[in-house]
């Protein structure tokens, strides 16, 4: 027995030493010190249970700091009892010692009572012990079964971290000796035979001999053989295996069928002396190999059928007359994890128990090396398919801009990845029904040379239509196999993997065929499930590579509406020269009034706007601070005028006198003293572009009808006013447009960010989210220096801007009154004609004028000058004609006894009081759509109390 003990040693050693390691899980962390290793390495060694318990007291004093006793007590398996032989006892049915078995965790105690312990134990694990020592009950369990296998007491002084990790590694290695242990305790025995008991004269037959050699000699060669086992290849550990079988049970040929639990199938890689090019597989369900893996039971040859013996005949490549199956049982699962076969004993002789007995107890001590070294095996040909999926994904997601060459890099993939002769790639075409190809090995053809065949046809439709792998070893023999274009071009089709290529939404979108296994007689399981994974890979870059071009085509679309847009905006140069001939037009010529708040810039003419904006770019001292080039300026302003539609309101009218207002703040409340003048520029750029493109709808109207705009910003809150602001940078960005091109690369940036927010802060809904932070502003006290506060009030500045309309005279207000209703009664038929029902001020046949109108400027537009005033009190006047206006309101509503507008689309009845003092005066003008006299609108104002207004 001492020399089977050295021989086992001599041989795990070696097995270690050559390369094989302990199988750890992932996340087990591996061991550092030397002592650790020497423990795991003497606790491999152990196969008896007498040495187990010197191996566990030995480690544990190595590991352990001041280990000064260990009781083992270890679990009998025929008493299923817990038994210690030191002295020899039972662990006590009480107490808590007890307790940690049933909780089946580690504690740690600082004594135990002495009720509980032997005399033996008294001195080292009786309570109380010192404060720096402590006693920890170490409870053996196997996780699987749910058992204690072993109790380990131990005393030693107080653990650390690192012991604590050192303990826990023992303790998994521990368990697995113990498991070892009883194991090899079970099979030590004589192993009991199960044969079927079949009458042939040629099944197997009990030995009336001896056996050959004595269990000395049989341990003696196992152990030899053990040593040997080393390779991490399978195939190689197999013919080792199997050259020992076949000389101990004097067989022809002997072979093994692994039990493949993840496809339900048998495989065969080693016959004899010989590796097969591709392994042999067959159903777990064939016959009665089968039924060995199911029953446990050895078989002969005949049990077997006919056909089943012609298989293997096939296998062998010669004639089996006398045959021995033993299944092979992991010692860890209880499993049949192989079929071990012998064929043809020499001598003619029939098989025996005895021969039975040499296999099995072979594989008591070689099965656990060799399903090792096939997961091992197995983990590297995943871990190679995991490598190889990430270079194709890789490879596939860099070609998405073009299908052509993603299809080529599909074949070359497929092809490099199965080691085909030969890969072709169809794309479905829903439209037509075909399988489409055009993309070939030898590259890509043109549209009329594209290979096209019907998509419920040959092996490829068949593909298409099931959305089923299909794997054809003998293409010939296949009825969807045509054989005729082999024929015809003297190519030999061997073999085909067909395999469908689906999208996210698992719908089949194109097909790839493999033809002919290069390294094989065939394209084999594992092909199908790198195939299987390939196509997921395949599936979501065509997708993403034909949304791709969607995308890009939509994005040409875009651009070239864009071109056709900025065509028909572009400016002449002609223009530019007409408007640049006199040279820039001083703003007191244009009218003398025209810096001050009563002055109102829609009286201007619409071809005189252009001069006026560059006036106003001149007055306040833009182009010379700026270096802006006039003929940029001049095309800039033009571009900027033919950017607007032609709403009834927000056109470019409206824009002109948003910054005209914006120049009368600068002229007349001196904002150089409130602001930097790159925000002043900002402010006046913006109230130009502010409304660029309107349509004459507003954000909600955008996003209940899931317009292209909605679709663009809708996330991002403020649609028109994103959109105006995009079409204010596509200005800038086009050839000789940019006015700020003399900027620094932080001023540019600057001045975009500053007209971003502000033209955002024309969104009302924007207005009243910072209004209690604007009237904070005003409480607390403007601070020019507080970056916080010159953007709140550069905010208020720009909707003060888009609202003053409301500063000027009535007549103006009245005529602005009708303009915005004609456009929001056209929003509301709109929104009718989609089914919707429009908001009371879109409503033509619910809108009361007067009553909105005195409700925005109570609300929105008289706080807001308000607040301006308290900011800048010169600006006083402003707030008083807003409330003049709204009192006008008031004076009229009695009399407006209309909904919406009256059939004329006109509210000039309201002016009737003011026509009879314009006759009174002698004197008007005309202005674009608004009449205004050029006297006092207070006066007027004041007597219109006494005047009856007519519908």
């Amino acid at each position: 027995m001492v020399l089977i003990l050295q021989h086992i040693l001599i041989a795990v050693i070696q097995f270690f030493r050559r390369g094989q390691q302990v199988f750890l899980k992932a996340d087990e962390p591996q061991p550092h010190s030397d002592a650790l290793q020497d423990a795991l390495l003497s606790l491999g060694s152990v196969i008896e249970t007498s040495c187990l318990r010197d191996v566990i007291k030995d480690v544990l004093e190595a590991v352990l700091p001041k280990v000064e006793g260990v009781f083992i007590y270890l679990l009998d398996v025929e008493t299923n009892r817990l038994l210690c032989d030191d002295p020899p006892h039972e662990l006590p049915a009480e107490g808590k010692l007890r307790d940690a078995v049933i909780k089946q965790k580690r504690v740690e105690w600082s004594g135990l009572p002495p009720s509980e312990l032997q005399e033996k134990q008294l001195k080292s694990l009786a309570a109380p012990l010192p404060p720096d020592k402590r006693v920890i009950i170490i409870p053996i369990v196997d996780q699987d079964l749910g058992a204690v296998l072993a109790v380990v007491l131990v005393c030693c002084k107080q653990i650390s971290e690192l012991d604590e990790h050192h303990l826990s590694i023992l303790e998994k290695h521990v368990t697995v000796a113990c498991k070892r242990v009883q194991s090899l305790e079970k099979t030590s025995r004589w192993p009991q035979v199960h044969l079927s008991h079949s009458t042939s004269p040629n099944s197997i037959t009990k030995s009336d001999s001896t056996h050959n050699g004595t269990y000395n000699e049989l341990d003696h060669k196992i152990l030899q053989l053990c040593g040997e086992l080393y390779d991490l290849d399978a195939a190689s550990l197999q013919l080792k295996v199997i050259n020992y079988l076949q000389k101990e049970t004097q067989s022809l040929c002997c072979c093994l069928l692994l039990v493949s639990e993840d496809n339900n199938q048998l495989f065969c890689q080693v016959v004899g002396d010989k590796v097969l090019e591709e392994e042999i597989s067959f159903a777990m369900t064939f016959g009665h190999l089968g039924q060995v893996v199911e029953k446990k039971k050895s078989i002969t040859l005949q049990d077997i059928s006919p056909e089943e013996h012609q298989q293997l005949n096939n296998m062998l490549g010669f004639e089996a007359y006398s045959m021995l199956c033993v299944p092979v049982i992991s010692q860890a699962t209880s499993h049949v994890v192989a079929l071990a076969c012998a064929f043809n004993k020499r001598g003619g002789q029939k098989y025996t128990e005895a021969d039975e007995h040499k296999i099995q107890h072979c594989f008591c001590y070689t099965s656990t090396v060799l399903t090792s070294t096939l997961a091992f095996q197995k983990e590297q040909k995943l871990k190679f398919e995991c490598q190889a999926l990430l270079q194709v994904a890789k490879n596939l997601f860099t070609h998405l801009d073009d299908v052509s060459v993603l299809l080529q890099e599909i074949i070359i993939e497929a092809r490099n990845l199965s080691n085909a002769e030969i890969c072709s790639v169809f794309l479905l075409d829903r439209v037509s029904h075909e399988l489409v190809a055009k993309v070939f090995d030898g590259g890509v053809v043109n549209d009329e040379k594209e290979f096209r065949i019907p998509a419920d046809q040959g092996i490829a439709g068949h593909v298409a239509t099931t959305g089923k792998i299909l794997n054809i070893k003998d293409a010939y023999s296949h009825p969807l196999f045509y054989r005729g274009v082999d024929d015809s071009t003297g190519f030999r089709t061997r073999n085909i993997l067909c395999f469908p290529i689906k999208d996210e939404n698992n719908e089949v979108i194109g097909v790839a065929e493999l033809v002919n296994k290069l390294n094989g007689p065939w394209f084999n399981r594992f092909d199908e499930d790198l195939a299987t994974a390939f196509s997921i890979y395949c599936g979501i870059s065509i997708a993403h590579s034909l949304l791709y071009k969607k995308v890009h085509e939509a994005q040409f679309r875009s651009h070239l509406a864009n071109e056709m847009m900025m065509y028909h905006m572009k400016v002449s140069e002609e223009e530019v020269t007409k408007l640049l001939t006199n040279g820039i037009q001083p703003v007191d010529e244009i009218h003398p009034s025209f810096a001050e708040f009563t002055y109102t810039p829609r009286s201007l003419p619409d071809d005189s706007t252009p001069m006026g904006i560059l006036s106003m770019f001149e007055d306040m001292g833009f182009i010379n601070t700026y270096k802006i080039d006039l003929q940029t300026l001049a095309r800039f302003c033009l571009m900027v005028k033919k950017g607007y539609r032609d709403p009834p309101y927000h056109n470019w009218m409206h824009a002109f006198s948003v910054s005209h207002f914006c120049y009368l703040l600068c002229k007349n409340l001196e904002l150089s003293k409130y602001l930097e003048d790159i925000e002043i520029f900002a402010l006046f750029v913006s109230c130009m572009c502010h409304d660029l493109d309107h349509r004459g709808t507003n954000n909600s109207f955008q996003v209940d009808s899931q317009s292209v705009l909605a679709a663009l910003y809708s996330s991002e809150g403020s649609v028109m006013e994103r959109h105006h602001f995009a079409q204010a940078i596509a200005i800038l960005n086009t050839h000789g447009c940019n006015i700020f091109d003399q900027f620094s690369r932080k001023d540019y940036q600057r001045m975009l960010d500053l007209m971003r927010d502000i033209i955002l802060a024309t969104d009302l809904a924007h207005h009243l989210r910072i209004f209690k932070d604007l009237q904070r502003m005003a409480d607390v006290g403007y601070n020019p220096k507080n970056w916080h506060h010159r953007s709140l009030l550069l905010c208020l500045l720009m909707t003060s801007c888009d609202l003053s309309d409301q500063t000027k005279g009535w007549k103006t207000t009245r005529k602005i009154a009708e303009l915005i209703y004609k456009e929001f009664f056209s929003q509301g038929d709109l929104e009718k004609a989609m089914g919707n029902r429009p908001s009371e001020m879109m409503d033509r046949e619910k809108a009361y004028i007067p009553e909105l109108q005195i409700s925005f400027m109570e609300h929105i537009a008289m706080p807001i000058y308000k607040l301006l005033q308290e900011l800048f009190p010169k600006s006083r006047e402003l707030y008083e004609r807003v409330a003049a206006n709204r009192n006008q309101w008031t004076k009229v509503s009695h009399k407006f006894t209309i909904r919406g507008l009256p059939s004329n689309n006109s509210l000039d009845f309201l002016d009737e009081e003011y026509e009879q003092f314009q006759e009174q005066a002698g004197e008007s003008l005309r202005m674009n759509g608004c009449l205004e006299t050029t006297g006092s609108m207070e006066a007027i104002e004041e007597g219109g109390d006494s005047e009856t207004i007519r519908n």
